[in-house]
């Protein structure tokens, strides 16, 4: 209709307007390939393949290596100088505690060293111009002993008092505040390596048989939508008795990025092989519980068929049930296929 109503007006309106003309004739062609190109949607044709057939098991991120620094002197935190989140160094100052009763005992204990120092010489010259046994002497050197422990102890205490990054790393968690008191076991912060991180899956008992052949896995990040491979796979030899299930830690690529402590995570398991009809995930329209594929016909239409779908399979693809034949071709964009079926069922299109 457009081409008509432009066929039948134009003789007039060319010679008064002929580069207006020009104009919208450039603005339609270049319309007219955009709706070509629009039509090309990324297709695939389905075939069975073979596939490594998973068992999926829930997990959580952890760090390899993570340190909680707690309290080991009494006193009040004066100084913080970190947050969560913040990298430090090893041997960087993270908190100060004031340990002046630290400081005082160990003042006392410096003093009962020098008395029993000076008393074991006494003792010993003593005993050696015959006048006190040995076994007064014995009893000096036990006492000099005795007090260079506690010596030892109460220096040991005070140097505590500030804190130290045993690693280097990133805050994980700061767990007290500045004026809090600190007191012996109290926990003050954690630090984690963010290079190295591995994550923790719960298997039931009845799977283990299962799983000390496994040596291959994948990691699925729901969040992040990514897939990454395990670098190796740990069952660990023992089992919770309230829950009965082991815990299996499954390592992940050095250096990987977006990825935390604490994150959610989905491992694969690849327990074996087999031939199954799939689909990409990304393909897959989820309404509810109704799951569904855009199928392009001989002629390139397109409709919406509903199918019945297994477990995932591979990386990011599941097995089809029912719904699909071999050989029929499916659209890889689902949002583009809506847009375009919709725009096909329009008046006048």
């Amino acid at each position: 209709m457009v081409y008509q109503y432009i066929l039948i007006n134009m003789s007039g309106h060319t010679r008064r307007h002929p580069c207006r003309w020009r104009l919208f004739f450039a603005a339609l062609a270049a319309a007219s390939s955009l709706c070509v190109r629009a039509e090309a949607l990324p297709e695939q044709v389905v075939q069975p393949h073979p596939v490594d057939l998973t068992l999926p098991a829930e997990a959580l991120v952890e760090a390899v290596n993570q340190a909680t620094l707690a309290a080991q002197v009494a006193g009040r935190v004066v100084e913080v100088r970190v947050d969560a989140g913040q990298s430090v160094r090893k041997g960087d100052v993270l908190m100060r505690i004031d340990a002046r009763e630290a400081s005082e005992v160990a003042a006392g204990a410096t003093a009962q060293l020098v008395n029993a120092r000076a008393n074991y010489q006494r003792m010993r010259n003593l005993q050696q111009q015959g006048f006190v046994s040995s076994a007064a002497l014995d009893k000096a050197k036990a006492d000099l002993d005795a007090a260079q422990a506690t010596h030892g102890q109460a220096t040991v205490g005070v140097g505590y008092a500030t804190v130290l990054a045993p690693i280097s790393g990133i805050v994980a968690q700061r767990l007290t505040e500045l004026g809090e008191m600190a007191v012996p076991g109290k926990p003050l912060l954690s630090v984690y390596e963010p290079g190295s991180l591995r994550v923790t899956a719960s298997i039931p008992q009845y799977r283990l048989a299962q799983m000390r052949v496994v040596r291959r896995a994948w990691i699925d990040f729901p969040e992040l939508g990514r897939w990454v491979d395990a670098t190796d796979v740990m069952v660990l030899p023992t089992a919770d008795s309230a829950t009965h299930v082991s815990s299996v830690r499954v390592g992940l690529p050095a250096g990987i990025s977006g990825v935390v402590p604490g994150m959610h995570a989905r491992v694969h398991f690849v327990i074996g092989r087999d031939r199954k009809l799939t689909v990409p995930q990304s393909a897959v329209v989820r309404r509810g519980e109704v799951a569904a594929v855009y199928v392009a016909n001989e002629q390139g239409a397109l409709s919406l068929r509903q199918l019945r779908l297994g477990e995932t399979v591979g990386v990011g693809e599941v097995e089809v049930l029912a719904g699909l034949q071999a050989g029929e071709r499916i659209v890889l964009d689902p949002v583009k296929a809506a847009i375009q079926v919709k725009s096909a069922a329009l008046p006048g299109r």
